[in-house]
């Protein structure tokens, strides 16, 4: 076998064993937000569906979405405002 010092076999020299690696191909990956994109990968089928992607994600697009369900904010908010209350009637 053909080797280099730095990268292992020569490339076209050492061959890969067949039928024991899954399928790498291309597909489209689409967001809910309606950004799609391509990439290669096992998954199987031509399409991704994902939730969120780097186009809508807080984290890479810089913008803050606070999700409140069901008042639960105020509802905290409103707790801590009867502690404080009760607090400072106490001294």
């Amino acid at each position: 076998m053909n080797q280099t010092a730095q990268t292992g076999p020569v490339k076209g020299s050492f061959l890969m064993k067949e039928g024991i690696h899954p399928d790498y191909h291309e597909l489209t990956v689409a967001c809910a937000c309606g950004h799609t994109f391509k990439t290669r990968s096992t998954f199987k089928g031509n399409i991704m569906r994902v939730e969120i992607c780097s186009s809508c994600h807080p984290f890479f697009t810089g913008k803050q979405k606070l999700i409140d369900s069901a008042g639960r904010v105020e509802r905290f908010q409103r707790k801590y405002e009867k502690f404080e209350k009760d607090k400072a009637a106490k001294k």
